[in-house]
């Protein structure tokens, strides 16, 4: 008897308390090892349509709503004895008729009001806005997905009632539907073959999944709100299983799954490849840990898997790397009790103060110099060290693309005289930059036959730098499916922009753009979306169309006010706090974001007043 359990499942679960999840979860276990097992209470649903849907019993009030067959059982949904009984009599699993999919359908006539009229006082008659799909043929719509008992609410759908019914329908169906309305290019997915298993269709294998054993179980039920390292969206596992013939990119904006991915591309090529090394990588530690802890969810039952897939921050695994072939080389003479200095002598990577330290050293001795230190740090990190330049020739020459002062050339050489002076103080002592460390990694991988890994997969690859772009290129950037990266230029927030094809990382032909938002709500992307134009293209060419995105879900629209003064938005921001806290959202739920340190006392006023307990995150305080 194959066993699978359904994302409608998943998402009840998580809505339950913590004992409750554990009876359901025991009552779960026991029904995969023994469906047949005397001591389960299975109850026939009199009500429901679905003549296959049964109740079992977890508790005195919780029950299970599981479709049971000769062959299967599926857990569909769980909750309270009432609201689960109500659930399992609006819905039935049946097989699309022209799709081939299996869906578990709301029926229609359950539902007595799908659209809220919505009154208001208005000064003059407002015409109904006309149906979006009257141009989409019936066939057509059924091909997306659509039920047949839903063809009529499809086909009268306008602007107003679109979002709503789009919560009624199989995702694949609501999905179609969002990206035609807004303007977007649908394909017709193709219908499997007469006879074939229903549960095989790509749209059905993104919502329900079979448990092979109770380890592969318990990791779908521990981790219920992590669903999408579960459950892949079609769109999505089309990238990851694809054969690349170079370098390959996926973008979206914020929430259409870029990491999750990256996640199962890592996965995917270590298991087609079992003898190779694959990396997976992301621009910092922290987002390196988060990475860790969602493949642990996804491979916690394969540890020889585990053991060939490593996950490290960009600069952590450029460090390890710089230590293995280069050997260690301790400072001379480090000060005690200087932690910069014990950092320097465990790797001699040059901390940026350091670094600003020594250039404003150099720019004291300089006559003429009249740029700010903020400005000389700048154009260090940005030209000359993320280009490597070892010469005035090369520092006169490039190109400082991204740079908003213009420099003619006497003050270009008044500046490399600041900059040479400083990379001389750091060579004397021994110190290196992480841009130079990349460089001189990618240089030692290029003679090697071997590379240190067969395959790298990049999460936030909008912010790899330069000599990052270099390092990666040197593992592979020749070779097919070496290099798989996962970013969103529209969410570059530590690189400027510069060439990849320049470096040798060429994607032309092998970028795409992931379309279906799982984080955000619609209503609050399409006001984000006002933000960033329909397209954002890299200093290559190409192009990330941001149009046809579409979200799975509704929320409530988003709120913009401006007000008149500071202490009015103090005000008006820790009243929206308390009516927040109110509602039952404990503090550690919310968030108030600035654009900058300089309105931190602000926040912090706002929230102050709201008399809320808090703590602030910042760069600048390292948390």
């Amino acid at each position: 008897m194959e066993f699978r359990i359904a994302d409608t499942f998943t998402d009840s679960l998580a809505k339950l308390t913590g004992e409750e999840q554990k009876s359901v979860k025991t009552t779960a276990f026991d029904l995969q090892m023994n469906p047949a097992n005397p001591g389960m209470s299975f109850h026939k649903l009199d009500k429901a349509r679905d003549k296959n849907f049964w109740s079992v019993r977890v508790s005195s009030d919780i029950r299970l709503i599981v479709h049971k067959t000769n062959s299967s059982l599926l857990l569909c949904y769980v909750d309270h004895h009432d609201n689960a009984y109500d659930w399992a009599a609006r819905r039935k699993l049946e097989t699309h008729p022209q799709t081939g999919a299996a869906q578990l359908v709301e029926i229609r006539e359950t539902v007595q009001e799908i659209f809220i009229p919505r009154y208001v006082e208005v000064a003059e008659y407002s015409a109904p806005k006309p149906p979006l799909f009257t141009h989409v043929a019936a066939e057509v719509l059924l091909s997306y997905g659509v039920p047949k008992e839903w063809l009529l609410d499809v086909q009268q759908a306008n602007e107003d009632s679109l979002l709503d019914l789009a919560d009624h329908l199989p995702a694949e169906a609501a999905e179609a539907l969002l990206e035609l309305a807004t303007g977007g290019k649908t394909q017709v997915p193709q219908p499997i073959a007469v006879g074939a298993d229903p549960f095989a269709h790509p749209d059905a294998q993104r919502r329900f999944r079979v448990m092979n054993d109770v380890e592969e179980l318990e990791r779908a039920l521990e981790f219920p709100w992590e669903k999408w390292t579960i459950f892949l969206h079609p769109a999505q596992r089309q990238w990851v299983e694809r054969d690349y013939t170079g370098p390959a990119r996926v973008s979206g904006s914020a929430g259409t799954g870029k990491t999750i991915v990256a996640l199962h591309r890592a996965v995917f090529l270590a298991r087609q490849h079992p003898e190779s090394r694959v990396l997976l990588t992301t621009f910092s530690d922290t987002l390196a840990n988060a990475l860790r802890t969602k493949l642990r969810r996804l491979i916690s039952n394969e540890p020889r898997l585990a053991e060939r897939l490593e996950v490290h921050s960009m600069n952590a695994i450029g460090e390890r790397l710089y230590e293995l072939h280069f050997g260690h080389h301790p400072l001379p003479q480090a000060g005690e009790g200087d932690k910069d200095s014990l950092r320097e002598l465990r790797v001699n990577i040059a901390s940026p103060d350091k670094i600003r330290q020594l250039l404003i050293e150099a720019a004291s001795k300089s006559d003429g110099n009249k740029f700010n230190p903020h400005f000389l740090k700048t154009e260090w990190d940005e030209i000359v060290d993320a280009w490597q330049l070892d010469s005035w020739e090369a520092y006169r020459d490039v190109k400082r693309l991204g740079r908003k002062t213009r420099l003619p050339e006497q003050q270009r050489a008044l500046l490399w005289t600041i900059f040479d002076a400083a990379r001389s103080t750091l060579k004397s002592q021994g110190l290196i930059t992480h841009a130079e460390m990349f460089s001189q990694l990618a240089a030692q991988i290029s003679e090697r036959k071997h590379p240190p890994f067969d395959f790298a997969v990049i999460d936030e690859a909008q912010d790899v730098s330069i000599a990052q772009l270099r390092f990666l290129a040197a593992l592979g950037a020749w070779r097919p499916d070496a290099l798989f990266f996962a970013g969103d230029l529209g969410q570059r927030i530590f690189q400027q922009p510069f060439s990849w094809k320049s470096i040798g990382v060429d994607i032309r032909g092998r970028s795409r753009t992931l379309h279906i938002n799982y984080r955000t709500s619609h209503q609050i992307r399409m006001q984000a979306d006002r933000l960033l134009g329909p397209e954002v293209s890299d200093v290559d060419g190409n192009t990330e169309d941001r149009r046809g995105t579409v979200s799975v879900f509704n929320g409530t629209a988003p709120v913009i006010k401006s007000l008149a003064s500071q202490e009015d938005e103090i005000r008006v921001v820790s009243e929206w706090l308390r009516d927040r806290s109110n509602e039952g959202i404990a503090p550690h739920e919310i968030g108030v974001f600035v654009r900058s340190d300089a309105e931190l006392d602000r926040a912090r006023a706002a929230v102050n007043k709201s008399g809320l307990p808090f703590n602030s995150i910042s760069p600048s305080n390292g948390k």
